[in-house]
């Protein structure tokens, strides 16, 4: 038997139909911000909590690539921030540092993350296509100065933040920026997240920061953090990426740990790719952890 069509209900028709609007991320805005140092701008995210700000202003995250990771650390922070006391999350500002991009990475990371890096080095990495162009390297000092002289003064008057609860977060290249910005100029932040670093683009330079950093030590009123990890499906890779990050994690936790408290972990089950969303959940507990 045929239904015949009730007259009560309207037929969608094109005016009816329901407006669709690009989804945006709760107290977030992005701005374009040019360097003095480079012609391509840097495409900067900032997350606000909703929270009143503390007397002594917000902790805040300076986050690399952010193209590809601003969201996932913005929900992870706003879901686990709802009841600090259980989570051990608290609302903090996110400052991304990406590019003027719809892709979630842009070869300028490979420039801006690395230090200056000698052609034997070079020849000796592991690439999938050796005919192609390499991108251009070593401006890290630059983009740690443009950080440092023109980013944070512009967020720290713009925004309630305390000074005094600075993380940086990188992964791979951007793991290898956050030890280079630990041993070079550890008074930067007090929080320190190096996921799967790319130890080895320099190994030897690295190794030379390391130990001039732990030199001073001694010397300085340093209290630190540092989380170093990696994903378990990483080993193997011709970088020794795994084997790397833990002979650093190694040593470094011999120092002392009111100096530097270093903790090291390694995801199961994850690649150099998926491990992000496990790291960033981790990352935001580590930045209170005592």
């Amino acid at each position: 038997m045929t239904r015949l069509p009730d007259p009560s209900i309207e037929t969608p028709t094109p005016s009816s139909e329901v407006v669709r609007q690009s989804f945006t991320l709760p107290n977030t805005e992005q701005y374009l911000l040019h360097s003095a140092t480079r012609e391509q701008p840097y495409q900067i995210y900032v997350f606000k909590p909703s929270q009143e700000a503390p007397l002594e202003g917000f902790p805040v995250i300076y986050l690399l690539d952010a193209n590809a990771i601003f969201a996932t650390m913005v929900e992870a922070l706003r879901v686990q921030s709802r009841i600090p006391e259980k989570t051990g999350v608290y609302p903090a500002v996110v400052v991304g540092i990406g590019y003027p991009t719809e892709e979630p990475f842009d070869s300028s990371r490979f420039y801006d993350f690395t230090m200056p890096t000698p052609q034997e080095v070079l020849d000796a990495l592991p690439v999938r296509n050796k005919d192609a162009a390499r991108p251009q390297l070593g401006g890290a000092d630059a983009f740690r100065a443009f950080i440092e002289q023109e980013l944070k003064p512009r967020i720290e008057r713009d925004y309630p933040i305390n000074t005094k609860q600075q993380a940086i977060f990188g992964h791979s290249l951007g793991g290898l920026f956050v030890l280079q910005t630990l041993f070079t100029q550890p008074q930067t932040y007090q929080t320190y997240i190096a996921g799967s670093p790319s130890i080895h683009w320099n190994k030897v330079i690295l190794k030379e920061q390391e130990d001039q950093y732990t030199a001073n030590l001694g010397f300085t009123q340093s209290n630190h953090k540092l989380l170093i990890t990696t994903g378990e499906l990483e080993q193997g890779h011709p970088s020794n990426m795994n084997e790397n990050a833990r002979e650093l994690y190694e040593r470094l936790a011999l120092l002392p740990r009111e100096k530097l408290h270093a903790d090291f972990y390694e995801f199961e089950g994850e690649g150099h790719v998926s491990v992000l969303p496990g790291l960033v959940s981790r990352a935001v507990r580590f930045m209170r952890r005592a």
